[in-house]
């Protein structure tokens, strides 16, 4: 039987159709050669840019699609998801540092501490909705960077974590190029379980529940509980793209923490389109390849050609560019058919 909570109409107004859904009901041959396209330009990406490059755009990656699990198909807007990927980002660093384990390893811990981290931000925080949620976040972040800064006897303060090493069993990964290979199976497994996530019964109960709560509680769905678990989930995988981007960075500073680094996270999401999962991916190499060639021409104001773009696309693409991307495709499949 097909619960009411899979859409919007409940709430009376026509459930938005994100760029996922168009993907998911496209003919398999489409499906299977968007894959086949991924795959290639994930295998390619450090032969074309500079590796250290192709390493960033795979961890924010995985920091978009986490936001994006989020704020696309929950509905919760959160501000202080940096504080899941710093955490991560440090207790990665500590204990490849400490222990010398091999990173996949030191990056799991990372992305379990930030999911524990998760647990009491989330229970206090899901009980509020929209700005208010936002703010709760934004809160509990400042104080994760607080702590850190504080702390320095462990996190070393302002000096940051320096020489986080990249062990993995004798290998050689110095080099940003074999280093950006050997985490790509771990990005991928990312992103597959993002894509579980949204396509299973559980992630239609929150999209349920971001288009209308008032109707799945009446339902009898737990709505704290699957909010809480969908920012548990969210937590963790933005923490194992922290933990990823401590290693390939090999230092850990406290702008893994701050406030401007989920709002980073927060554009490239409405970049690639809200939503959609895989828009967060394309905003996400659009953004760090963008920053990268401009700090390389010696332009300083950054921020303000992002910002321009940021704004350009909210203007024209309104669902983003994979979702506006995405529509288009619909359409004209639709027009074909008649």
């Amino acid at each position: 039987m097909t619960s009411t909570v899979d859409t919007a109409t409940d709430a009376g107004r026509p459930a938005p159709r994100s760029g996922l859904v168009a993907v998911t009901r496209a003919p398999g041959w489409v499906r299977y050669a968007l894959l086949a396209v991924g795959l290639l330009v994930a295998f390619w990406l450090p032969n074309g840019l500079y590796p250290a490059v192709a390493v960033d755009i795979l961890c924010w990656a995985l920091f978009a699609v986490a936001v994006d699990l989020l704020l696309g198909f929950t509905g919760l807007m959160s501000f202080g998801h940096a504080a899941f990927w710093g955490a991560s980002a440090y207790v990665t660093g500590l204990t490849a540092i400490h222990l010398g384990l091999p990173f996949p390893v030191a990056v799991l811990a990372g992305a379990l501490a930030a999911a524990v981290l998760a647990v009491p931000i989330g229970y206090l925080a899901v009980k509020r909705t929209g700005i208010y949620f936002a703010m709760v976040t934004l809160a509990f972040a400042q104080m994760v960077y607080y702590v850190a800064n504080e702390w320095r006897s462990v996190t070393r303060g302002e000096n940051g974590l320096q020489g986080v090493p990249r062990e993995l069993f004798g290998l050689d990964l110095t080099d940003d190029y074999y280093f950006y290979y050997a985490i790509l199976p771990i990005v991928v497994l990312g992103l597959a379980a993002a894509w579980r996530i949204v396509n299973s019964p559980f992630g239609r109960v929150l999209v349920g529940i971001r288009d209308n709560p008032a109707r799945a509680r009446a339902l009898g769905y737990p709505v704290h509980r699957y909010k809480l678990t969908a920012f548990v989930l969210s937590g963790f995988i933005a923490g194992l793209g922290g933990g990823l981007f401590a290693v390939g960075h090999r230092f850990v500073s406290l702008e893994v923490l701050h406030w401007t680094t989920s709002g980073k996270a927060v554009i490239v999401v409405v970049l690639g389109g809200i939503g959609t999962l895989w828009g967060g991916v394309l905003g996400a190499g659009i953004v760090v390849r963008l920053e990268d060639w401009l700090s390389f021409s010696g332009f300083e104001a950054i921020g303000l050609v992002t910002g321009g773009i940021f704004v350009l696309v909210v203007l024209v693409f309104r669902r983003g560019i994979w979702g506006s991307a995405a529509a288009l495709a619909a359409r004209w499949a639709a027009s074909r058919r008649r």
